[in-house]
């Protein structure tokens, strides 16, 4: 998997991805993290979870981009952080990126893989 070389290139799939908040495909949940997300924020679908991820870059919020060291995601080459306010609580998200095509607003996909409180 190949992403855009450059980081604004990056960033802007990144905010492509989540435009598309309202429609499935666009941001998914690994399976532990939606486990999570469930249990522990059970008043919010992932629906409203995707909004608030969406709303909350949107609004100028931090994307911290990870150069990805682990070994077990080094298919990866980088992740992406977010730290949001919600429900009062402060929750870390790391997500991954996939884009083929930069120039295609409807082509990125995120994957939220870990969760939890910070």
């Amino acid at each position: 998997m190949t992403l855009p070389d450059d980081r604004e290139t990056r960033l802007r799939c990144y905010r492509n991805a989540l435009r598309n908040w309202s429609f499935r495909g666009y941001v998914g949940f690994k399976r532990i993290a939606e486990e999570w997300l469930l249990r522990e924020l059970p008043d919010l679908s992932l629906r409203d979870i995707r909004r608030e991820l969406h709303d909350y870059v949107d609004r100028g919020g931090v994307i911290d981009e990870q150069v990805e060291q682990r070994p077990e995601y080094s298919h990866y080459e980088f992740h992406f952080d977010m730290r949001l306010l919600i429900g009062g609580r402060r929750i870390y998200f790391e997500t991954v990126l996939t884009c083929d095509d930069a120039n295609d607003p409807d082509d990125p996909t995120i994957v939220v893989v870990s969760v939890h409180d910070v």
